[in-house]
């Protein structure tokens, strides 16, 4: 089974118009404001497609509006029965603060397609395509990895780049990585955007290592499983965690999960620009319109490309 073509477009929409909704916070310093303008649109556009969504990966619990909670049904309930990975605006901050790389997001799959991942951190290595099968182990150390990733790609360990989200929870990687002289790029938010870095014709890094969101760590999964690269993910849980986590099916707390563990069957991956980044450009005010830059990935049709549209402001956002 594989998603239909034309749920594509419909999908792109919905990115498009929660960037369009965001943008309007660029810079002015306003995180929630900037969030809720992507959330509203998001919803709003997502029950107009006919589908029976349920939201896998979300931002929140059911209480904690305005954000796309874990377990929302969305769409017209009509028609085929679809997972749904959302982060309506990644990069609260970079949108808040005007930098680059905040983007919304969401990738879906048929039902039972997506990893129900708690809100909660997860390990993560993250590296390209056309590499060895399970070349990396979060059980490895990290020369261990970094010497791998080396060799299969015929490089000089200095020759490798590593991005790591600047957290003192990474103070031993980075200790590591620096004794063996990998060039480090620091990122200080934007997960998706960091993990992604290891694609694409020139990425700019071989290696993504780090431990940030859970969710966003299924969210990249889906991205790499139509792109290429492989991901992998273990949970970081409390006590409290775990009882979350167990209520979600997961049963294996110290589970290492690849990707397929975390998808399974088609996805439909969107990204669309809130300010520039390195996936998508950001949301331009022309006056009268608003101009739009996505990246699509759909895995059974093999598509990769990056969507430009222009929406009329007086026809679309009255």
């Amino acid at each position: 089974m594989s998603i239909e073509n034309k749920f594509l477009n419909l999908f792109i929409k919905v990115t498009e118009k929660a960037a369009i909704g965001a943008s309007k916070f660029v810079g002015k310093k306003d995180k929630i404001a900037a969030d809720k303008g992507a959330v509203d649109p998001m919803r709003r556009e997502l029950n107009k497609i006919n589908m029976k969504g349920t939201v896998v990966i979300g931002e929140g619990e059911m209480d904690e509006a305005p954000m796309l909670y874990i377990g929302e049904k969305l769409g017209t309930l009509n028609g085929p029965e679809f997972d749904i990975a959302v982060d309506p605006l990644e990069g609260t901050k970079f949108t808040a603060n005007g930098e680059s790389n905040a983007f919304s997001v969401l990738a879906i799959s048929e039902k039972g397609g997506l990893l129900s991942a708690p809100d909660t951190y997860m390990e993560k290595i993250v590296i390209g395509s056309n590499l060895p099968k399970n070349l990396m182990d979060l059980d490895n150390n990290v020369e261990k990895n970094i010497s791998l990733l080396a060799n299969a790609k015929k490089k000089k360990i200095s020759d490798i780049n590593a991005c790591v989200l600047k957290r003192s929870r990474h103070d031993s990687i980075i200790k590591e990585l620096n004794r063996l002289n990998v060039n480090i790029n620091f990122i200080t938010d934007g997960d998706i955007a960091g993990a992604l870095s290891v694609i694409g014709q020139k990425p700019k890094n071989d290696i993504y290592y780090s431990t940030g969101g859970g969710p966003e760590g299924v969210i990249v999964a889906a991205a790499l499983s139509c792109y290429g690269g492989q991901i992998q993910g273990r949970l970081v849980l409390n006590d409290e965690e775990k009882i979350r986590a167990k209520k979600l099916g997961i049963k294996d707390f110290g589970k290492k999960y690849n990707i397929e563990d975390m998808i399974k069957g088609d996805v439909i991956f969107c990204a669309t620009g809130v300010t520039s980044g390195d996936l998508a450009k950001g949301v331009k005010d022309l006056g009268n319109e608003y101009e739009v830059n996505t990246f699509v990935l759909h895995k059974s049709q093999k598509i990769i490309k990056s969507v430009t549209n222009i929406y009329n402001k007086w026809i679309h956002f009255l």
